[in-house]
């Protein structure tokens, strides 16, 4: 154990290699994270609603991130661990097709799974051996996890939002991120209040919500890991990259302009760069951190 220690601290090729093949398998998890965790929240809230109206609640079958098996949405066939080898039994074995009724598969997973190992291997390349390193690829993690289900649905579910600011928070207790507690509690409070203002003004003028509590969650989460200092240029990035991004999407979709958008991956896709390239950045637009 001691030997395999020693290599990966002092060969950073190995290092992110082990940690590509690690992101590679965890992509393949927020898939099912990504598909699952909108229904398992519509199913809570469901038997909250039939609480409330004094019904009892519909029993249904058991579903969670593990039960029941992956299969097929159209003939119901059953993923084996064969055919769930990330990327590889997609291009290789599946061919982008169903083994049993050959319907076409999504893209969308081994893009997840790519995404997901890319970046895990160059984190791991970047920071080497460290703390930084399992925090930024949590970070990592949580925000595509985040980005998807919120472009899906438009949703940005507690169950990830509230535990990665408090996995901020406790990074940076003994400043393993770099980051001082006081700046990552300032963090979390500032970017909470930031866009919690921003919407009850826009309600106020416009008479109508503007964005959704999770975006307030999550910049409070970005808050909590990178510090109040980092939230300037997130809510800069975000914003920019948020409009331009709704403008196409809507002319693509040849919806009006007001029609909602989600703001979340703009807002975890801003953070990201920020973790990374936080100095770097500031400098090029010119804000202070």
């Amino acid at each position: 154990m001691n030997d395999l220690i020693i290599l990966l601290a002092t060969s950073p090729a190995v290092f992110a290699g082990v940690c590509l093949v690690l992101g590679l398998l965890v992509g393949s998890f927020l898939n099912v994270v990504i598909h699952r965790l909108p229904i398992m929240m519509e199913r809570e809230w469901q038997a909250e609603c039939d609480f409330a109206r004094g019904e009892e609640p519909k029993t249904l079958p058991r579903y969670n991130l593990v039960t029941p098996r992956s299969a097929c949405p159209h003939c119901g066939h059953q993923i084996t661990a064969f055919e769930n080898i990330p990327i590889i039994s997609y291009v290789l074995i599946l061919q982008g097709k169903c083994k049993g009724c050959k319907a076409p598969i999504s893209l969308r997973y081994p893009m997840v799974e790519a995404i997901t190992g890319l970046i895990t291997g160059y984190i791991g390349l970047r920071f080497g051996v460290s703390w930084l390193t399992l925090g930024a690829i949590l970070f990592s993690w949580s925000l595509i996890a985040l980005t998807f289900i919120d472009f899906d649905t438009r949703l940005l579910p507690d169950d990830i939002t509230l535990p990665l600011l408090w996995l901020g928070l406790l990074f940076n207790l003994n400043g393993m991120l770099g980051v001082p507690l006081r700046d990552a509690v300032i963090g979390a409070i500032a970017g909470y209040l930031i866009l919690w203002s921003i919407y009850w003004l826009f309600k106020l003028i416009r008479g109508k919500e503007g964005m959704g509590y999770g975006d307030f969650k999550l910049l409070a989460a970005l808050g909590a890991w990178l510090g109040w200092a980092a939230l300037p240029q997130i809510i800069l990035m975000s914003a920019v990259a948020g409009v331009i991004g709704g403008i196409v999407a809507n002319l693509r979709a040849r919806r009006g302009l007001e029609t909602p958008f989600a703001f979340g991956p703009y807002l975890a896709m801003a953070g990201w760069a920020s973790m990374l390239w936080g100095y770097e950045i500031a400098d090029m637009i010119g804000i202070m951190r």
